[in-house]
């Protein structure tokens, strides 16, 4: 007899099975359809969802750019459910240490839901944190301050550790159709997705990021993010400040309260661009609900992810910034290989020519009319056709790149990125110039080419010599395009195809001739199948060249 989990997992798995059915995912699985199959699965998937967008380093920008549509919002778990995971975390009744807990929550996403709650102001008399926790800043005022308390869902690790492997299941049971089956293995996406949810379940991880994003801006004076309340956080809750202000996109709100859009925009993009090239860590979601503007500072909020690049890896974007404003493809190209790594042997020459049409549309345009989401995806997009494998980091500052466009194109159309990009990036490679570095690379350049331009002369004696002498030698190495290739095998096919079916009818001509047994209508048997197979076979190959041809058209 079936236990109830086992139960439970056959009535998702044939949920999941009718879902596909329905969408007729056998058919293809346009970008669409994709979002849409998603959706009727229910929170797990939209959220697997929203996390793939990120990646258009594992699915093309039409599937990416499709699934930033699902929407954050889903039914609300029950107060009584809240209640519940809040007395299993604080180990004790909430009302212990909150006056009152808003029970409609601000926000319910697919892991968790926020609620407005007023604190005690008791509990947080006499704490001993430190400075940067909200609770020693609030004790001592009388005042039961005003927080949000991020609740995760109960059960969810559990619910969304069932529904992967049950999708794991069904896409076994699906044959390779449809746009995908070329370009992506369904389970490999998967496991990385179930990999980024695990983390971002993980609460002591976005208190981490908060830590680490407060000590990268703590002297920038116009930036902060939320003060947690670190005694009453654990790994299935967050208590932090309620930010009331309004959103960075809000242009009614920040014009009412005075404030200068233009400046907004400055320093919003600023900021960004700091976290990216200085500090390496920056926000991977930076759309307007995760960005206030209170009390005259723009307030980062919900960490939960969070981009990360490496020294390394900024000071490779550099020197690819900058071989793209000088129009050096050989710059690009070494900055490209060694941000990313090939999934097989490269082939330099298809990679050449890709950057050598990126340049051509991108390093010949002025600073300002660069749109810098458009060609991060671009060169992004080139690096996947030739089976470059990039950082999760910058996968995540594409899509972070084109929220704040996003946001500027509200607040601020006239404020160009791409200029304080640019000021930014040189500011920062003036910072870290090391000029007896660069000297002395510069002159082991210069010794080696002045000593190996001393054998210039003799080599070029040595050529002739042997030119004159009818011993001159040339080595080539042809290498043919896929479209040749695919040429020369189409025809090749076609000509033994045409070879035996032309042996097929002479032989069945032959053997119609003879006397042979059975015969059928006077003539052998064997002649006469001979003789269908052969006008069969080459209506077939007729057929199909007319095919093609129209499919060309």
């Amino acid at each position: 007899m079936k236990s109830k989990t086992d139960q439970d997992n056959s009535t998702r798995l044939k949920e999941i099975r009718e879902v596909l059915s329905r969408n007729k995912i056998t058919r293809g699985v346009s970008p669409e359809k994709l979002r849409i199959i998603l959706e009727e699965l229910g929170p797990t998937y939209i959220k697997l969802g929203q996390i793939m967008s990120l990646h258009s380093d594992i699915l093309p920008k039409r599937y990416c750019d499709e699934l930033m549509k699902l929407t954050s919002d889903v039914t609300p778990m029950s107060f009584s459910d809240v209640e519940e995971v809040l007395n299993d975390s604080l180990g004790c009744s909430w009302k212990e240490y909150f006056t009152s807990i808003d029970e409609t929550p601000l926000g319910s996403a697919s892991i968790a839901q926020v609620h407005r709650a007023k604190l005690r102001a008791a509990v947080c008399s006499g704490s001993t944190g430190d400075a940067d926790d909200a609770c020693s800043l609030a004790s001592g005022d009388g005042e039961d301050p005003d927080v949000i308390i991020k609740v995760q869902r109960k059960g969810i690790y559990e619910t969304m550790s069932r529904d992967i492997v049950l999708f794991h299941k069904a896409v076994r049971f699906l044959p390779p159709v449809g746009d995908l089956k070329n370009l992506v293995d369904l389970d490999m996406v998967l496991d990385e997705m179930w990999s980024v949810a695990q983390e971002e379940m993980d609460f002591r991880k976005e208190e981490s990021n908060m830590d680490e994003f407060a000590r990268n801006n703590k002297d920038i004076k116009y930036v902060r993010c939320p003060k947690l309340y670190r005694r009453f956080s654990t790994n299935h809750i967050l208590v932090m400040e309620y930010i009331k202000g309004c959103a960075i996109n809000d242009v009614a709100a920040l014009r009412a309260g005075g404030y200068d859009l233009d400046e907004i925009g400055q320093k919003f993009v600023n900021s960004f661009i700091k976290q990216v090239m200085e500090d390496g860590f920056f926000h991977a979601d930076p759309h307007p609900g995760n960005v206030k503007i209170a009390d005259g500072k723009i307030v980062w909020i919900d960490m939960g992810m969070m981009g990360r690049l490496t020294d390394r890896d900024r000071k490779i974007m550099v020197r690819g910034v900058k071989g793209i404003a000088l129009h050096d493809i050989d710059e690009v190209e070494n900055a490209v290989l060694d941000l990313g790594d090939f999934k097989g042997k490269p082939d330099r020459k298809k990679l050449y020519v890709d950057l050598k049409g990126f340049l051509q549309e991108y390093g010949s345009a002025s600073m300002g009319s660069i749109n810098v989401p458009d060609s991060m995806q671009a060169l992004m997009d080139i690096m996947k056709e030739n089976k470059i494998s990039l950082p999760h980091g910058m996968t995540m500052l594409c899509r972070g790149l084109t929220h704040v466009q996003g946001v500027l194109a509200v607040i601020s159309p006239d404020i160009n990125m791409a200029e304080i990009a640019s000021s930014r990036i040189t500011e920062n490679a003036m910072e870290d110039y090391d000029l007896k570095a660069e000297l002395r690379r510069d002159g082991r350049h210069i010794y080696r080419s002045l000593h190996k331009s001393i054998e210039i002369p003799s080599l070029t004696t040595d050529i002739m010599r042997e030119y004159l002498a009818g011993h001159g030698q040339m080595n080539m190495t042809l290498h043919s395009s896929q479209g040749l290739s695919e040429l020369i095998y189409a025809s090749v096919r076609n000509l033994v195809i045409g070879l035996c079916i032309a042996a097929l009818l002479i032989g069945s001509s032959i053997v119609c001739t003879t006397d042979m047994k059975p015969q059928i209508y006077g003539m052998p048997l064997l002649g006469v199948v001979g003789f269908v197979f052969a006008l069969a076979s080459s209506g077939i190959l007729v057929l199909r060249y007319i095919i093609h041809k129209i499919m060309k058209k």
